[in-house]
């Protein structure tokens, strides 16, 4: 697996640096930039695209639980990691699906833990699009009209993998690399959808249930949905993890 690219962002330098020396000792990490606030964040993760964004919440400009809320309606899929001396804002964190919530002032035992887990998950994402096998689409009597940038499309919607917010859009993936882009939200499209066949596993993202493969912890409430037939994957949450079970049964 290549670097991680991980990006950090604080108001208080000393704290940056230490940030820095933890991705250093764990190894496998690139660091993109430092940030010192949140509009410096935004910047700096629209330019670098980073997979692992480690962030105060308390931050001038734009504070962290903003600047997350963008992260994750730009790429559902970044890694957020709270470092913050309070922890009230624990609930909000975990609002924004976080990947962990170090309290400060944490040992830095725990902040390396943290860090393993997250190369673990990522290696695991990366192993498993690797060896992602395409299906072929199959008829289905249910059909979508979609209007999407290049033009209408009509689209079955059995051969719809999944559904994720993306740079500020939504984005369908079918089958065979399918991917239409429009400016639907992601509610819109759920609308539309046979709630038989479709699951909103997050607020970030739609999956086809009949394409779930596996599913793994991820974060603390969260899970990663692996499904069959794409190289891409989903989160889903705690309380979606467990009605997917009873419905699985």
């Amino acid at each position: 697996m290549e670097s991680i690219r991980a990006l950090i962002a604080d108001d208080d330098a000393g704290m940056r640096l230490l940030m820095r020396k933890l991705l250093e000792k764990s190894g496998g990490f690139a660091l993109c930039g430092e940030a010192s606030d949140g509009e410096e964040l935004l910047r700096l993760a629209a330019q670098e695209h980073p997979q692992v964004v480690l962030l105060d919440v308390e931050m001038p400009k734009v504070t962290g639980v903003e600047c997350a809320r963008i992260l994750q309606d730009t790429d559902p899929q970044t890694i957020l990691i709270f470092a913050t001396a309070h922890d009230k804002y624990m609930a909000d964190a975990f609002e924004v699906y976080a990947f962990d919530y170090l309290l400060k002032p944490f040992r830095a035992e725990r902040a390396l833990a943290t860090l393993e887990r997250v190369k673990a998950v990522l290696q695991t994402r990366e192993d498993a699009a690797q060896s992602a096998k395409p299906i072929e689409p199959r008829p289905q009597a249910g059909r979508m009209l979609l209007k999407h940038r290049d033009g209408v499309s009509v689209v079955n919607m059995e051969d719809i993998l999944l559904i994720q917010r993306e740079e500020r859009a939504t984005v369908i993936y079918t089958v065979n690399d399918g991917r239409y882009v429009t400016g639907d939200s992601l509610g819109d499209i759920e609308a539309r959808l046979d709630p038989s066949m479709f699951m909103r596993c997050h607020k970030s993202y739609i999956i086809n249930l009949s394409h779930v493969d596996s599913i793994s912890p991820y974060g603390r409430w969260t899970y990663v949905v692996k499904l069959r037939g794409t190289r891409r994957d989903a989160l889903i949450t705690h309380e979606k993890y467990e009605e997917l079970e009873k419905l699985f049964g």
